[in-house]
């Protein structure tokens, strides 16, 4: 199960800070979906199904053993 959001950080211009801040926020997004992704897979199947996640998916977009 994907979720997808849109956060624009952008008020005017392409200013370096700008980016930077962009992929920042790009990163972190990133490190938490890993982050669930590792708690989800430590549920059963049935827990997952119930709750509309599919355990080969999760496998797929990876997880993270630790957080930041």
């Amino acid at each position: 199960m994907t979720i997808a959001t849109t956060t624009s950080t952008r008020i005017g211009g392409n200013s370096f800070m700008r980016r930077a801040l962009d992929r920042m926020i790009e990163a972190r997004t990133v490190q938490a979906r890993r982050y669930v992704n590792g708690y989800l897979l430590s549920l059963d199947d049935a827990t997952l199904a119930a709750h509309g996640y599919d355990r080969n998916q999760l496998e797929r977009e990876g997880s993270a053993s630790s957080a930041f």
